[in-house]
């Protein structure tokens, strides 16, 4: 059941998202060559803890980090290590806050250092997919328009579209119903309604759709080993059309 959120939740989730992004936001000004991920999680962690939130991710099913964070070929869930960044490499860094009871998540795809040309197109082309699938997100739309706007964007570029993971409603919980998959055709699947809050994730691959898991039994990776990327918002459905709750603008994203 799709949990439709009255105005003072929302208000909370506006705070929850608010904060996501400033962390977010702040993630990427420590993304450089040498930096290790696992110096970015614990970076996440203080300014998540320091703000009276709690990492969402830690703990979650069994999941000992406070971000995701997937390299080059690591489509999600990847990790945190000692791994230092190197020039070329792309980094995905998904984060998630519970503050007052309701959770914020978000996710970007930052190139370290200087990058190949078709490794930029491909962040470029997957916040793309983002932002139109985000103008999807409106009353009396469905499901599949929001799957639709990332596929075609995508496969319009050459691209695949990660089948095997989706984005999904949220609130009081990370995952809610309903699950918003990154394919899709106009007009089918549940009606979009004003109240709805979703987490819309774009996940993009260079070569093909196939993933698999690795040992440790969370990180994605491409079958073929080529690079993906990653990126979400956290979106409020409103009569006005899509609130984008985890945008934050980068002069206020650094904390005092």
């Amino acid at each position: 059941m799709i949990i439709g959120k009255s105005k003072r939740e929302l208000d909370k989730m506006r705070a929850s998202g608010r904060l996501v992004g400033q962390v977010l936001a702040h993630l990427r000004t420590l993304v450089e060559p040498g930096i290790t991920t696992m110096e970015v999680d614990r970076a996440a962690e203080k300014m998540i803890r320091d703000a009276g939130a709690l990492p969402t991710f830690k703990g979650y099913n069994g999941f000992p980090y406070s971000i995701c964070a997937s390299v080059n070929e690591q489509i999600v869930h990847g990790f945190p290590s000692n791994y230092k960044l190197k020039d070329g490499d792309i980094f995905s860094i998904d984060v998630g806050v519970t503050l007052e009871g309701f959770v914020g998540d978000t996710a970007t795809t930052v190139p370290v250092g200087k990058v190949s040309e078709d490794r930029l197109k491909l962040i470029r082309v997957t916040q793309e997919c983002l932002e139109r699938a985000i103008e999807q997100c409106r009353p009396g739309k469905h499901l599949g328009d929001i799957g639709w706007a990332v596929q075609e964007h995508a496969e319009a570029n050459g691209y695949s579209v990660v089948r095997d993971y989706v984005g999904h409603g949220i609130g009081r919980r990370m995952h809610e119903d309903p699950q918003i998959p990154n394919y899709g055709r106009p007009g089918l699947g549940p009606k979009i309604k004003s109240g709805y809050v979703f987490a819309v994730e774009p996940m993009v691959n260079l070569g093909t759709h196939h993933t698999k898991v690795l040992s440790d039994g969370w990180t994605v990776i491409t079958m073929d080993g080529q690079p993906s990327a990653h990126v979400e918002h956290t979106i409020a459905i409103t009569d006005d059309g899509p609130e984008v709750l985890t945008l934050v603008r980068e002069a206020s994203a650094v904390p005092a």
